[in-house]
């Protein structure tokens, strides 16, 4: 198995890309520990697993927040003893045109979406750095390499995922340290449930997608598994879009 025996921390787990992620990880043979601000879909995400034959702890994190990220980084090695991955993956969308977005939802969004990949690198870091090695998986978009109308903060946020992530690789691969990111399409989850369920503006999204169908967790889920795996040692600092053909044209 690809992951055997790896520990992995995946925030935003408790849905959607998240919880794919931490399902395919398992089935690769992962422990994984489940950082999610909802205790009812974290918990499921990891009755999932077990059920799945898999090892996972559950822990209720706002990823905005110093002391949550210290608890999910303790809480995983006291659970499992390293931490081998770290998947920065938790997100949050606001819609609305630029000069009517308030204050607070810009806060929100560039704290949950940037913010934290920042607070819980810089705890985990330092473990990857004993150990020696380590990979960290940033959750970008094509919205942070392409514009999107009424979802400013979003791209913003993306947009730094994406610089940061840059950085971060040139900073720790001396130390054996790789970061990656993802940028996924239209993937099919909570966040983009009321867009789809609206029947012209789904039609709009698979129009702009080339492949014939939207985008499922799994799909990213398979992009995580190979920047997890000791495949990718030689990727570092890219972006790895998985869109269906959307910035292609």
């Amino acid at each position: 198995m690809r992951l055997q025996n790896k520990i992995a921390i995946i925030t935003g787990a408790g849905s959607g890309i998240g919880r794919g992620i931490a399902l395919a990880f398992i089935k690769q043979g992962a422990k994984v520990a489940i950082a999610d601000w909802s205790e009812e879909g974290g918990k499921e995400t990891a009755e999932q697993i077990k059920k799945a034959g898999g090892e996972a702890v559950f822990v209720k994190t706002d990823v905005s927040k110093a002391i949550d990220i210290d608890k999910m980084t303790k809480t995983c090695l006291d659970e499992f003893g390293r931490i081998d991955i770290l998947v920065n993956n938790a997100g949050i969308v606001k819609f609305g045109p630029l000069h009517k977005t308030a204050e607070e939802d810009w806060d929100a969004v560039l704290n949950i979406n940037l913010k934290s990949v920042f607070l819980a690198s810089k705890k985990v870091i330092p473990e990857m750095l004993k150990q020696g090695q380590g990979k960290i998986i940033n959750t970008a978009s094509i919205a942070g390499l392409v514009g999107f109308e009424n979802t400013g903060p979003y791209c913003a946020s993306k947009g730094g995922i994406i610089a940061l992530t840059r950085e971060m690789a040139l900073e720790y691969a001396k130390h054996k340290i790789n970061v990656n990111c993802i940028a996924p399409g239209m993937i099919k989850t909570a966040m983009t449930k009321n867009l789809l369920n609206d029947s012209a503006q789904k039609q709009g999204l698979e129009a702009q997608t080339p492949y014939p169908r939207l985008g499922e967790p799994e799909d990213i889920a398979s992009a995580a598994v190979y920047l997890a795996s000791d495949e990718s040692d030689f990727v570092n600092g890219h972006v790895l879009v998985v869109d269906g053909g959307w910035i292609a044209k």
